[in-house]
């Protein structure tokens, strides 16, 4: 079972005090912003419920355009730190984000609760440079290099998952030189670098020909698709596409 917290915890209450302290030396503006109101929220500096500082004045303290500002705090709302009031303001989301704590269990887990066999196939281990979707998802330059594996999952001998994983090295530097026979990369990572957030989405697409093909299915089929980024501190650790075959998979979870 792998567990992870849905954010940073943050210590015990503390009243609003602004930090006039300047900017993250490196990365993304957006990227400072985010990580400078995190670091507000670990240090007690901002609580749950607290009033954070308005997207004009983080542009001002940031230099940076509004938009910059607005990305940065849509960002952390989606991923759960703060909540957005119209009319009122941005504040820290209160105790959920501190405490909400999400089960997942990897593929092999669930395969061999239910008492069924697993084993996995690798069919890529790479490098691979970043384009322009990639780079932005992990908030990195075009062209850094990235590691990318696909593993193929069985279940009682049939396929039952494609993972296409790109990962950061900054995060999991000797991914690229695992061994994944006995360990998926999701336990690898899990232990490398454990998860601090998380985001994703599941919807139905046709399955490409390559990925029909893994999964014995036709070209052009509906598969169920996982998409996952995940964060270990403040770093997107890995980006994952999971592919499964419609007729014989299914998503099941309990909060």
């Amino acid at each position: 079972m792998i567990l992870f917290r849905s954010g940073p915890s943050g210590p015990g209450r503390r009243r609003f005090v602004f930090n006039e302290e300047g900017p993250p030396a490196s990365g993304p503006a957006y990227m400072q912003i985010k990580s400078w109101v995190l670091s507000q929220i670990r240090s007690g500096i901002l609580d749950e419920g607290d009033a954070v500082p308005s997207e004009a004045r983080l542009a001002l303290q940031f230099g940076v355009s509004r938009m910059t500002a607005n990305r940065a705090m849509r960002e952390l709302q989606d991923e759960g730190v703060v909540v957005r009031v119209q009319g009122s303001g941005t504040f820290v989301a209160r105790s959920k984000y501190e405490s909400t704590v999400v089960a997942i269990r990897g593929i092999d887990e669930e395969i061999r609760a239910r008492g069924h066999l697993h084993r996995s196939e690798m069919q890529r281990l790479e490098r691979f440079a970043a384009d322009e979707a990639l780079a932005t998802a992990f908030a990195l330059p075009q062209g850094t290099v990235l590691y990318h594996s696909v593993v193929l999952h069985f279940e009682n001998g049939e396929p039952i998952q494609v993972e296409d994983r790109y990962v950061n090295p900054a995060v999991a530097p000797d991914y690229i030189d695992a061994h994944f026979a006995q360990e998926t990369p999701s336990a690898y990572l899990m232990r490398e670098a454990p998860l601090s957030s998380v985001q994703f989405a599941i919807e139905a697409c046709a399955a490409p020909d390559e990925i029909a093909a893994w999964l014995q299915i036709g070209a052009g089929d509906a598969a169920l698709v996982l998409r996952r980024r995940t964060f270990s501190e403040d770093d997107v650790a890995s980006v994952v596409v999971m592919w499964h075959p419609s007729d014989r998979f299914q998503f099941t979870g309990s909060f």
